[in-house]
């Protein structure tokens, strides 16, 4: 059972084989599992007969930022939904195994307590049509919280950058907020119910320059507290926010891959696919 937790406690052309893959770099010690929050075995995600992603083997450091990188059409958004069992939503075949804190996620039918240990935020913010106070509430009310809601509600809000911009209208709809402080509020949501993981799908992608500095910043400072998986097309946006990064891209049977994983710096300056050197240096993609 999952563990619950209670409150207060190459080139563009070539044909991806298995020796492209760089799943466990040198530099990065992963010996220990106390090391690692999350881990895919041999995953597989299948709608009908086509797989979407296969055989994506990949340990997420704990306390980091990972950004998952590609073209359009690898399986980056497949990959990360099968971390909170969001595929599930789908009607999507799921093989293989995903490990939270050494735990199989697929083993427990408690959906909603996995999406409440990995939260998700989404590229283009969906606040619910209720007051902002009301929006970081939700989370708390429908997971039975037993503490303060409304010192709860602020915390969030104060970790996501947002309470100094907001804390005399509370009580306004959610949808007179900007773009960028709508991001906000919906990263204010997740953190409210405490989770360990934070899966991100590109969220600054439809977010002004301004905006998106201060989704990036946040980011940054967030990692102390818990571990963030983000899907970016930024490759600059990777580089600087990321510690590891994974690269997908598709096979000939277009069956997303994982090409390599490894610390951002060794992937960026060092690759061990020509692929993947070929796609951050902007020659195909």
């Amino acid at each position: 059972m999952l563990r619950l937790r209670l409150w207060g406690t190459k080139s563009d052309t070539d044909t991806i084989k298995k020796d492209d893959y760089n799943y466990n770099s040198t530099s990065i010690d992963m010996s220990m599992d106390s090391k690692v929050i999350l881990e895919s075995k041999n995953l597989s995600v299948r709608y009908s007969s086509k797989y979407a992603i296969k055989d994506v083997n990949i340990k997420i450091p704990r306390n980091s930022v990972t950004a998952i990188i590609g073209p359009s059409g690898c399986g980056k958004s497949t990959l990360i939904r099968c971390f909170n069992r969001m595929n599930d939503l789908l009607n999507a075949n799921v093989e293989g195994q995903v490990l939270l804190n050494g735990v199989d996620i697929y083993s427990t039918d408690n959906v909603v307590e996995v999406r409440r240990l990995v939260g998700m935020v989404f590229q283009k913010p969906n606040p619910f049509p209720m007051s902002i106070y009301e929006n970081v509430a939700f989370g708390l009310r429908i997971n039975g919280f037993k503490g303060n809601i409304s010192e709860q509600v602020e915390w969030a809000l104060r970790e996501a950058a947002l309470w100094e911009e907001v804390k005399d209208r509370l009580r306004d709809n959610a949808y007179s907020l900007s773009g960028g402080q709508q991001q906000r509020l919906c990263i204010a949501r997740a953190l409210a119910v405490k989770p360990e993981v934070l899966l991100m799908d590109e969220p600054t992608a439809s977010l002004d320059p301004i905006a998106s500095t201060k989704i990036e910043q946040l980011i940054t400072r967030l990692k102390d507290k818990l571990t963030i998986v983000i899907i970016t097309h930024n490759i600059q946006q990777a580089a600087r926010i990321s510690d590891y990064v994974g690269v997908m891209m598709v096979d000939d049977n277009l069956t997303g891959r994982l090409i390599e994983f490894g610390p951002t710096r060794d992937v960026f300056e060092n690759p061990k696919s020509k692929i993947t050197e070929d796609y951050i240096s902007g020659r195909f993609g």
